[in-house]
């Protein structure tokens, strides 16, 4: 069992993150390395979180061996006469071996590549990959000269901040440059600008997640968040159409500029790959093949603005297609909420939808999840289900910040999570101090993910689910994990005492701590903004509790929901009426199909009974004098159709008679003169209708 734990949580996370990343990418439609990459950034994060319990247990054990071996049994005698007595030496040491021990020498190297991966991959290869997804070039090498354009600035600001380290030591008198020492400095780089990162996320999520729980419960809450939520979508999925109207508008005068034979006409098509069907299939019928361009007299686009149009095309698709499927899950959200709200006062006690899901139900699902078994968890149970949820998690929550507070006590231990850990450790008791650790650092990668999860900066990132994320957005959340997850490791061992630099004990450390080296390099990073800054979690969780980002927003002009405004009010109010023409919509839609339906059946099966019917009852002399008719029919065809065909002609040459009740006849021969024989006499009807008085006497002699 030594490698076994530690096999299957690799397994159990790739899987994990495959998932995720299933849900908000597009596997089919995205690029293969856009997929990979971000894949292997949160595989690599999530792998952290869960394989460090582990080195916290292997670490105690290795603690408390190294503590066995060098203690050496004393005897103490006491001579009284010729006796002599000694204190009896335990025959068995008190530690014994985890059943998730990781043998010595593995947990280094297996920290080293996976730390070294992900901060080559967040500083070096998904920054570039991202440039290279929003890159509009038509060619391989074209996107990557952008991509190294656009990133030269990014990586000039990690050489400049580098470098600043680097003249702190080398001006030092007391320090001496070692590659060690170099390499410490990187870490504590990279580490410093994801702990300032990490703590204004981390104030954020422990206030929010308690929160959205205990408002969860509350269905009118939901329920005007929804109404919320749908007025801003409306607004945005406006835009978004009107934006792809706009640049396909650009991209039809283009296609109709750019001809055949031009040298860019490859780009062009390139460009249309990636519109809607609809408009590729319209830009087609007015494409004219046939006429050559004319350098001379014709002004054409230039490769730098089809590059520039083609960026704006994927953008534009893009946004387009998330905003309308955001849409449906919106509608469906809200026609969920309203019934729960109806069916909270349902005397049946059963769950009634008002549409059907038009996904087929699970049938196994179906047999344990009826309608009452769903009335009495929607109704009843989950409503309390989530007000426990969040106090639980607000309690965990005051446990963070009062831990981040009073960690770098050691004497009296303050840090909360330190005393549960060492109390554990006292007894041995692995099992408990690898789910303690492990609930402790999953909860605070919660806060701190969820929040990478919501946050949205306009639409340049905005990771949205049901496969609606786009490639950027997916490489920069990979960024973001591989910029997180190592302080927050670091900050979770710092609360636990289980960083040797913040106990002050010249104890074992665990391995993951080894490979980040010592931060003596640093003083005033080790013993200064590490210990310090996360102070300011009480802050930030204090101006969440109150809202005062939301305000600050609002006040700025991007709408947020609050319940004490009116424009909030407005746009529920406008959300609302929304939510109501779509179901009047949809319900229509569902009683049309049912009309067909039943008309269908009703109908449909009569006149295939009767079809039967008559065929069998068929005489046979009558069956000969159908085929005759048949084949006799058949051979007048053309001359038939000819004939109808030039009925239709005369019939629309036919000018309009001025209609006059007095002098009108139905006399043909005492029509107006001039007229041909040809033309139809008319008669005319009640309703001011004119009708001819035989169509077929005119082809009479045809």
């Amino acid at each position: 069992m030594s490698g076994a734990a530690l096999g299957l949580e690799i397994v159990f996370v790739f899987f994990l993150a495959l998932f995720l990343l299933h849900r908000y990418g597009d596997f089919k439609k995205q690029h293969r390395l856009v997929i990979i990459g971000t894949l292997l950034a949160w595989y690599l994060c999530f792998l952290i979180v869960f394989i460090l319990p582990l080195d916290v247990s292997t670490t105690i054990y290795n603690r408390c061996k190294h503590a066995a071996a060098n203690s050496s049994p004393t005897e103490n005698s006491n001579i009284t006469g010729f006796h002599a007595t000694a204190t009896p030496v335990p025959s068995q040491h008190p530690c014994f071996k985890p059943w998730s021990y990781i043998p010595d020498g593995i947990m280094p190297i297996f920290w080293r590549v996976v730390y070294w991966t992900s901060q080559f991959l967040t500083w070096i290869l998904l920054p570039f990959m991202q440039s290279y997804a929003r890159s509009g070039g038509f060619s391989i090498t074209g996107k990557i000269k952008t991509a190294l354009i656009e990133n030269a600035i990014y990586y000039g600001t990690y050489l400049l901040i580098f470098g600043a380290f680097l003249i702190y030591v080398a001006v030092n008198p007391h320090l001496h440059l070692e590659w060690n020492q170099l390499q410490t400095i990187g870490i504590a780089a990279a580490n410093t600008w994801g702990l300032f990162l990490l703590v204004l996320l981390l104030g954020y999520g422990l206030v929010e997640i308690p929160r959205s729980y205990w408002n969860g419960a509350k269905r009118g809450y939901l329920l005007m968040k929804t109404y919320f939520k749908a007025a801003k979508l409306m607004t945005e999925k406006a835009d978004a159409e009107e934006t792809l109207e706009d640049v396909m508008e650009e991209v039809r005068k283009v296609n109709e500029s750019i001809k055949y034979n031009h040298p860019l006409r490859k780009c062009v098509d390139t460009i249309l790959k990636k519109c809607p069907t609809e408009y590729q299939e319209k830009m087609g019928r007015n494409m004219d093949d046939y006429e050559d361009f004319d350098e001379k007299h014709n002004t054409y686009p230039s490769e730098k603005s089809l590059v520039k149009l083609h960026k704006q095309v994927i953008y534009s698709v893009q946004r387009h297609r998330r905003t309308q499927v955001q849409w449906q899950i919106l509608l469906e959200q809200a026609f969920y909420l309203e019934d729960v709200a109806k069916n909270e006062t349902s005397a049946t006690r059963q769950f009634v939808h008002t549409f059907q899901s038009p996904e087929p139900e699970n049938k196994f699902l179906q047999y344990f999840y009826n309608p009452t078994v769903e009335w009495y968890w929607e109704c009843l149970l989950r409503p309390w289900f989530y007000r426990i949820l969040a106090v639980v998690l607000s309690i965990f929550s005051v446990i963070v910040v009062w831990s981040e507070c009073t960690f770098f006590s050691t004497t009296p231990v303050l840090s909360l999570f330190a005393v549960f850990i060492q109390l554990a450790e006292k007894t041995y008791n692995y099992i408990y101090i690898e789910i303690a650790c492990f609930l402790s650092i999953f909860f605070l990668s919660i806060c701190v993910y969820s929040t990478v999860f919501r946050i949205r900066v306009f639409n340049y990132y905005y990771l949205a689910s049901h496969h609606q994320t786009d490639a950027y957005s997916l490489l920069f959340s990979g960024m973001l994990f591989c910029r997180l997850t190592p302080p927050l490791c670091l900050n979770f061992l710092g609360l636990t005492h289980m960083d040797s630099s913040i106990s002050h004990q010249n104890t074992q450390p665990t391995a993951y701590t080894s490979i980040m080296g010592s931060m003596k390099v640093l003083s005033f990073i080790a013993d200064g903004f590490y210990i310090y800054y996360p102070m300011l979690v009480v802050i930030l969780c204090i101006a969440t509790y109150f809202s005062l980002g939301t305000r600050c927003l609002n006040l700025l002009g991007f709408q947020q929901f609050m319940g004490d405004n009116d424009m909030t009010s407005d746009l529920v109010d406008e959300g609302k009426e929304l939510i109501r023409r779509e179901k009047r919509k949809r319900q229509r839609q569902e009683e049309g199909e049912n009309r067909r339906r039943e008309w269908k059946e009703r109908y449909g099966q009569n006149r295939e009974d009767s079809t039967r019917n008559r065929n069998v009852h068929v005489d046979p002399k009558e069956s000969n004098l159908s085929d005759i008719s048949t084949n006799r029919s058949s051979k007048y065809t053309r001359a038939n159709n000819r004939t109808e065909r030039d009925r239709i002609e005369l019939l629309q040459d036919v000018e309009p008679l001025d209609f006059n009740a007095e002098t009108f006849t139905d006399d043909p021969l005492e029509s107006e003169p001039g007229r041909s024989f040809l033309y139809p006499p008319f008669r005319y009807q009640p309703g001011g209708r004119y009708l001819s008085m035989s169509h077929s006497r005119i082809f009479d002699d045809v």
